[in-house]
């Protein structure tokens, strides 16, 4: 099964700019996507997409292959998926069609090749159109996540049947991390987003899932970085 890593980076980042091609550890933080990925055993080819010059440059530099991404598909408010498809016609033109896709979002620097694998593996043993990676939310819809109501009062957002009093009393409940997603591109080509079809998952402890939108993340992932020297 011939599988492809895509990295997706856009030169424009409100939140921190620059992000993608910041130092982290003295390394560009897209470096350590394109790292995992000619690592990982079961990838045969590393691709970024990107519209910015600077995040190409870092790319070739560092073994990948850079797929120019169209300005429209580079704004603000362009969906990723889109970016997904056009990446994938791009390789089945350029390189020939290939079985398995393979996400690693240049933001979650901490994950490891093992995370990686896991994922692919997970995509095939349970016949699933997709595998996210997920980790243990610090917060609770059933407990301690609250919306409001038309008449200006509070309530859960998701009512457990019996009363919970204690958060490990509630339903288990995960965040969804940029550390990995899996699919094939028929799944993509043909459908519009990650919970159209069949979704497992894997489990990644925390300090593997850091997602770097802004300086705290960054910072964050430094401190642990430090850690594990």
């Amino acid at each position: 099964m011939t599988n492809h890593a895509f990295i997706f980076a856009r030169g424009g980042s409100k939140g921190l700019p620059g992000k993608n091609i910041r130092p982290l550890a003295g390394k560009p933080l897209i470096q350590y996507s394109i790292d995992v990925a000619l690592a990982a055993p079961s990838i045969d080819q590393v691709f970024v997409s990107t519209d910015d010059a600077e995040i190409a440059e870092v790319a070739e530099k560092g073994g990948a292959i850079v797929i120019n991404r169209p300005e429209e598909l580079a704004n603000d408010t362009s969906p990723e998926w889109l970016s997904w498809r056009h990446a994938i016609e791009w390789v089945n033109e350029h390189h020939g069609e290939f079985k398995g896709f393979v996400s690693l979002p240049p933001t979650s620097p901490l994950r490891s090749i093992d995370d990686v694998e896991k994922a692919i593996t997970k995509l095939v043993t349970q016949n699933a159109d997709m595998c996210i990676s997920v980790t243990p939310a610090s917060r609770s819809p059933y407990f301690n996540m609250v919306k409001q109501t038309s008449s200006g009062m509070v309530e859960l957002i998701n009512k457990p049947m019996s009363n919970v009093t204690r958060r490990q009393d509630a339903p288990k409940t995960y965040d969804i991390t940029t550390v990995a997603y899996v699919s094939t591109p028929d799944f993509v080509l043909n459908n519009f987003g990650i919970f159209s079809g069949n979704v497992t998952s894997i489990e990644v402890p925390k300090e593997r899932a850091v997602d770097i939108d802004d300086i705290y993340d960054f910072m964050l992932a430094e401190i642990i970085m430090g850690i594990n020297k």
